[in-house]
């Protein structure tokens, strides 16, 4: 086995994953329908903060280039990684960094994980509601009510007086229209591949990493070997130890982390699955069309598919017909992710 994957069911419930006129959503031509997700990157983003947060461990830092052109006005410049694996979250995140000019190789790590976004299990199984919301504090007689004019002069409480004359508005409320809310059942899915996992490629055409972040790596026992990508240095194993377990239940635990706080929904794992086979695991948690009902779909988590570990948790019973829910399947679905991850042989990948 070279690559893991994991299929994740989720619901969510009056939520909005990513703002984007509310929430971000893409249009299902065949349904006819506006579906919510949540990109990949935001995924990757909350799996890798779960991650820093488990370990302890702030975030690699990054750095930020701007420059001044002759007249005093500030322009965007690149914006680098730190392009090292001694980070966690650089290690399993990977990096680019390509300087300006060209007087520098650019340097580039893809991460080991492939991560998908977060969309629906089926159209017909996810939707937005669009709310109209209000920011209304006309019950304080304290508030500070500033109204200004076309040359952004303050008028005064008897210009607004007579400004308001006649018209029915009030200034300690405003109407927020068109707020786009998920809700539904949704997917994720992850691969792991476990080749790059700990290992950094050692390509002097190609590099991953500086001279200067190869020696340090050496100092601190990263081991030379070779697998099909070519010459490269493998974390050694106290760090393979400490960051397998911390991984497992990063990917097992993640969650939308920029939730807005009107709007925060537990977004319960309904279900895992864990496969070496890619197939197999787009099937293992899937929907079907209702041949009873038009414009129905029901779900399903195949509980006994060969190939693959499947753990479904408490809550998944009243959303899908299920027989096998258990109070501790996240903590057995953690167990396996630790298991495979650990059972690869980093150090002699070719034999």
């Amino acid at each position: 086995m070279t690559t893991i994957y994991i299929r994740t069911l989720k619901r969510a419930e009056h939520t909005v994953f990513c703002v984007q006129d509310g929430q971000k959503s893409y249009y299902d031509s065949q349904f006819n329908r506006y579906i919510p997700y949540s990109s990949g990157q935001q995924v990757k983003r909350s799996i890798l903060d779960k991650l820093s947060a488990i370990i302890n461990e702030q975030p690699a830092p990054t750095t930020f280039i701007f420059e001044v052109n002759s007249k005093n006005e500030i322009k965007e410049g690149e914006v680098f990684a730190t392009c090292d694996p001694s980070y966690p979250d650089q290690l399993f995140g990977g990096w680019m960094k390509a300087a300006k000019g060209g007087n520098e190789k650019t340097v580039k790590r893809r991460s080991p994980l492939s991560i998908s976004a977060m969309r629906a299990l089926h159209p017909l199984l996810a939707g937005v509601d669009d709310e109209k919301i209000s920011f209304d504090r006309s019950d304080r007689p304290n508030n500070q009510v500033i109204v200004r004019n076309e040359k952004g002069e303050s008028l005064t409480n008897k210009e607004i007086e007579v400004l308001l004359a006649g018209k029915d508005r009030s200034l300690s409320r405003k109407w927020i229209p068109n707020n786009r809310r998920a809700r539904g059942l949704f997917v994720q899915d992850i691969a792991i591949d476990l080749r790059r996992l700990f290992s950094v490629t050692l390509n002097p055409f190609e590099p991953e990493i500086s001279a200067e972040t190869e020696a340090r790596l050496r100092e601190a026992r990263w081991v030379e070997s070779k697998n099909v990508f070519g010459h490269c240095l493998v974390a050694p194993g106290t760090i393979r130890e400490k960051l397998i377990p911390a991984l497992a239940e990063a990917i097992i635990e993640w969650s939308i982390t920029s939730n807005q706080a009107r709007t925060f929904s537990l977004m319960e794992t309904l279900a895992v699955t864990i496969s070496d086979n890619a197939n197999k695991i787009a099937t293992s948690i899937r929907a079907k069309l209702s041949e009873e009902e038009d414009n129905k779909a029901n779900p399903i988590i195949e509980e006994n598919l060969e190939g693959v570990s499947t753990y479904v948790t408490l809550a998944a019973g009243g959303y899908i017909r299920t027989k096998s829910e258990s109070f501790d399947a996240l903590a057995k679905a953690k167990q396996k992710l630790i298991e495979l991850m650990m059972a690869f042989d980093y150090e002699n990948q070719l034999v």
